[in-house]
């Protein structure tokens, strides 16, 4: 069975993962845990713990339970309660965590509980905050903080050195295909490179190297981006040339969708400039990949995993 590494966090990585886990690939998920808004926020203060809402979101995605524990799973404790805003996915985690003792021992027990096909680990085991340099000088410390900061990041980096796990390093090495989630660029998915080691790995895999670009733009971290400048940035850590192939959008967005991103949430669609990527020497992989999913604008999952499958078993 052909073997796929994915880097990313949150929503993005989640979206992606619905649809793959329904093809006969092996998946290791590798999530950043950086995330400091929310429930994950609160609990990271007050328990001490790392980010555990990607990883818990990332794990339900690739869950293969019923319809009754996914919604148990989902339930989040309304206003006005002392648990406001905590999910019970969140809080069963940072349980395991305080029994197990780290997300080594922790997170198997939940993917054991949900009936997880392949692997999810997080991008390091260590209380990390994300920090971002801006072109001010500043640093803004805290990954919500980033990304609403609302200046020109010109850097990330986390508030203590963190370095490549053994597990982490052997799933690379051992790869057919390299992902690169769609997500928040910044604060999900490069937050996965800063760590140690990771980008060497990563280059002296013989896996080919893909990125799933985001369908629209996002306000502080992307605001005017075409598909090139997501692999330009991703490559500013990466190093030149790791990107082989892009997976894209060219389906038409509507009109009324547009305005109503644009002027709510201040997102436009992602061109895809593929003269650019194609001088970039970026294998393009186009077709209509976006679908509305409980009125929000989505990566379609099954199209998108449809997609990469295929890409993977080109040659055999």
């Amino acid at each position: 069975m052909k073997k796929i590494v994915i880097f990313g966090g949150g929503t993005g990585l989640s979206q992606l993962l619905k649809g793959l886990k329904l093809f006969p690939v092996d998946v290791t998920a590798i999530v950043t845990v950086a995330d400091s808004g929310r429930s994950t926020g609160k609990l990271r203060s007050e328990l001490n713990i790392p980010a555990v809402g990607d990883i818990s979101k990332v794990l339900l995605s690739m869950s293969n339970t019923d319809d009754d524990i996914m919604e148990l799973m989902n339930y989040r404790f309304p206003a006005g309660k002392e648990l406001e805003s905590h999910s019970i996915k969140n809080l069963i985690l940072a349980a395991l965590l305080d029994t197990k003792g780290d997300f080594k021992h922790a997170i198997p027990v939940l993917e054991k509980l949900l009936n997880i096909k392949g692997r999810v680990l997080p991008i390091t085991e260590e209380n990390v905050n994300l920090v971002g340099i801006m072109d001010d000088g500043s640093k803004v410390i805290g990954e919500e903080n980033v990304t609403y900061a609302n200046k020109n990041i010109i850097s990330l980096e986390y508030d203590k050195d963190v370095s490549i796990s053994s597990d982490i390093a052997k799933a690379i090495k051992t790869a057919d295909l390299i992902i690169f989630s769609s997500g928040s660029l910044l604060t999900s998915i490069i937050p996965n490179l800063l760590v140690k080691g990771i980008t060497d790995e990563i280059k002296a895999s013989k896996a080919k190297k893909m990125y799933v670009c985001n369908l629209v733009t996002q306000p502080g971290e992307t605001n005017d981006f075409k598909a090139s400048d997501h692999i330009k940035l991703l490559e500013k850590f990466l190093g030149n040339g790791v990107i082989d192939v892009i997976l894209a959008n060219d389906g038409k967005i509507s009109d009324y969708i547009k305005k109503k991103y644009a002027s709510l949430e201040q997102k436009d669609p992602v061109k895809l400039d593929e003269s650019t990527l194609k001088r970039m020497n970026v294998s393009i992989i186009k077709d209509k990949i976006w679908k509305i999913e409980d009125n929000v604008l989505r990566h379609d999952s099954l199209k998108t995993a449809y997609l990469i499958f295929s890409y993977l078993m080109e040659g055999e």
